[in-house]
């Protein structure tokens, strides 16, 4: 998934032919996924209360808000860096939805 290495730890927990889960985990602010663009649709459930820095490309960069435990959806083709813009290390886990949308 990965174009450009980060300094966060993916640790895949899940993947199969429906679902890969992966735990993202950043020890200090300033880590990072690296670039990169979803394949897939994908949910993130957030594990902290706190905020994620998206570099969106072309100098773009936004901040979002987490909440432990609320989850958001995106659909592929996103593209972007993670940032963990806290002083604090931080962590969410990715479910990436494997299969096509139906219909």
């Amino acid at each position: 998934m990965c174009s450009d290495p980060g300094t966060a730890t993916p640790t895949v927990m899940i993947d199969n032919d429906r679902v890969r889960v992966t735990e993202w985990r950043f020890a200090k602010r300033g880590d990072n996924t690296g670039w990169h663009r979803h394949a897939f649709d994908y949910i993130v459930v957030p594990l902290f209360d706190g905020v994620l820095e998206i570099d969106l490309g072309n100098g773009e960069r936004v901040t979002a808000p987490m909440q432990n435990g609320v989850p958001y959806f995106r659909e592929l083709g996103v593209e972007h860096d993670v940032i963990n813009g806290n002083d604090f290390e931080c962590a969410f886990v990715e479910v990436e939805l494997l299969e096509p949308k139906p219909g």
